[in-house]
């Protein structure tokens, strides 16, 4: 099931990630997937959730 963030636009304007898969795709282009390591999909979203300050 692909996931969509709580924080994604009104518009849609989002990313949305699959875990079972380990890619990401555009929430505008569904078709098109990015398949990434489990390694790399903990690594952005860690980059994506810490603050600086």
């Amino acid at each position: 099931m692909w996931r969509k963030s709580s924080f994604s636009d009104l518009n849609g304007n989002c990313v949305e990630v699959r875990e079972d898969l380990s890619a990401l795709r555009d929430s505008k282009h569904p078709d098109v997937h990015l398949p990434v390591t489990r390694a790399a999909l903990a690594a952005l979203l860690k980059g994506v959730t810490t603050t600086n300050g």
